[in-house]
């Protein structure tokens, strides 16, 4: 007749240990959950392709809907602000994308100029024109938004 402790072919605490260390792995593993969020305006798939420049300021309000706020430093533009986050279990969340989709209109209230920025390698990016803004009054509404909406 066989023990108990031999079912196991004579190392019932091996066994018991090396399921143990495959159950808290799959518990050490299985709790590393990466949650992403989106806070602020989430651009529709082509949605500034329908967006041409002399488009009215009521056509940019239908494709686009309300802006997140809208500035009249040298005409009128209109700002729709986005960030996405990841966090990854218990750790802290990490920026992952910033962007700031820019509609200039110019005094007859049709677009002038598209611009959709983000960041690349630390530094403001338009990913419309390929081009990052050098000083002066854009640059510094950038930097003030980063600021106030802690993007």
């Amino acid at each position: 007749m066989q023990r108990p402790s031999d079912s196991w072919n004579g190392r019932p605490a091996a066994r018991v240990r090396a399921a143990a260390a495959v159950l808290a792995l799959g518990l050490l593993l299985g709790g590393c959950i990466t949650q992403t969020y989106q806070r602020g305006y989430v651009i529709p798939e082509g949605a500034l392709d329908q967006i041409p420049l002399g488009a009215s300021q009521e056509q940019v309000l239908i494709v686009l809907g309300t802006p997140s706020t809208v500035a009249t430093i040298s005409g009128e533009v209109f700002y729709y602000i986005s960030q996405r986050t990841e966090q990854t279990s218990f750790l802290p969340q990490k920026e992952t994308d910033r962007r700031i989709v820019a509609v200039y209109f110019d005094k007859n209230r049709k677009v002038e100029r598209l611009a959709n920025y983000g960041m690349r390698d630390g530094k403001i990016f338009d990913y419309v024109s390929r081009t990052t803004p050098s000083g002066g009054e854009q640059q510094s509404i950038m930097g003030f938004f980063g600021k106030v909406f802690h993007l």
